[in-house]
């Protein structure tokens, strides 16, 4: 009999090793992985726009660890080596693959690397699947090869959980703990055909951890249906970023307050409470009548500094301050997102860390 029918779980359990699990942010990388932006679709009317700032990303990236783009052609990676040139990158430290992407999200399509330091293959590759949000924005068959194609470029082993998963969606401390969202993952856009529980069982074992913590909120214009890194963010082992909105006629006030109660009420695996810092949210980003998913949660943790996004408002100065106190041995570097948040995420969305 197989196992599908007496346990109730897909066979990808059973092949899948122990031992591994995927490490915080904050934890030493390898590289980061970018996919180059090149829908016009994502910024329409603006993406020649983002290219400055993208690259002044790539730049920082490019100080302290590998940066690994993922480009259609040559061409593509013509055009993205000069802009990067440009911004003064270590072009020593950036590396080009030709990999076709649909779209730039590679926090969402690229790979969950994890790793097990005792094991003699120490790093591995799971690929979920990637359906462009809930189908949101097809076609997105290109951008859910690219952790397969990642793999086998470094001969490592894949695995295939079989479900929906976005990397945005989770967040870890590296002790154990994932912190997601209901209005992401509960979505029925997503993974219909699972309850909060087996989705919670497909993440302890696919991610190597051993607990999952949920908040239900996302804030306003998040076309992700909630992703946690806009809302939420670990810090280290035990301490939490969460944005909260000053202004209570905002529409974001009242979830981000529901975040914050729930939070309150979590414990970690070793039974202690949540450290929670409160990061205010920028105002309001508009554009075309449409308000923007402007957070500055969605910063990136690098090896030796910690890039975030700034809107070009009077409380980014103060969100830099308190981003920089919860990191005192990183350098905090403000980026302007402006013009990259019309594509509807930030510099977290666009990368995903390759450990050490």
């Amino acid at each position: 009999m197989s196992n599908q029918h007496t346990s109730g779980l897909p066979d990808s359990f059973n092949d899948f090793p122990a031992g591994y699990s995927f490490p915080a942010e904050f934890a030493p990388h390898e590289a980061t992985w970018l996919s180059w932006p090149h829908k016009e679709a994502s910024w329409p009317g603006k993406i020649d726009t983002i290219y400055p700032y993208y690259s002044q990303f790539v730049k920082e990236l490019s100080l302290s660890e590998k940066v690994r783009i993922n480009v259609a052609d040559e061409i593509m990676k013509a055009f993205a080596q000069h802009h990067i040139a440009e911004a003064g990158a270590n072009l020593d430290n950036v590396e080009f693959f030709l990999h076709p992407t649909n779209d730039a999200w590679c926090r969402d399509h690229g790979p969950a690397f994890l790793i097990n330091p005792d094991a003699a293959q120490r790093k591995i590759v799971v690929d979920w699947n990637y359906n462009a949000w809930g189908n949101k924005y097809p076609p997105y068959d290109l951008d859910d090869v690219i952790p397969s194609l990642i793999a086998h470029q470094f001969n490592l082993p894949v695995y295939y959980p079989g479900i929906v998963m976005e990397g945005g969606s989770v967040e870890f401390n590296g002790a154990g703990t994932i912190l997601t969202s209901t209005a992401c993952l509960l979505n029925p856009n997503r993974n219909p055909h699972l309850n909060q529980q087996q989705i919670e069982t497909y993440l302890m074992k696919f991610y190597g951890q051993q607990q999952v913590l949920w908040v239900d909120e996302g804030i306003v214009g998040d076309d992700t249906d909630g992703h946690i890194d806009d809302t939420i963010r670990f810090v280290n082992a035990d301490t939490v970023l969460t944005v909260v909105e000053e202004k209570k006629n905002d529409e974001n006030y009242e979830l981000l307050q529901h975040n914050l109660r729930q939070l309150k009420q979590m414990r970690l695996l070793n039974g202690k409470q949540l450290n929670i810092v409160e990061l205010p949210m920028p105002d309001a980003v508009v554009h075309d009548d449409q308000r923007l998913p402007a957070s500055y949660a969605n910063f990136y943790i690098a090896n030796t500094s910690v890039i975030v996004p700034t809107y070009r408002c009077d409380k980014d100065d103060k969100a830099l301050q308190i981003i920089q106190q919860s990191f005192p041995d990183r350098k905090v570097v403000g980026i302007d997102s402006t013009d990259i948040i019309w594509g509807l995420g930030s510099f977290h969305c666009l990368s995903q860390q390759e450990p050490a």
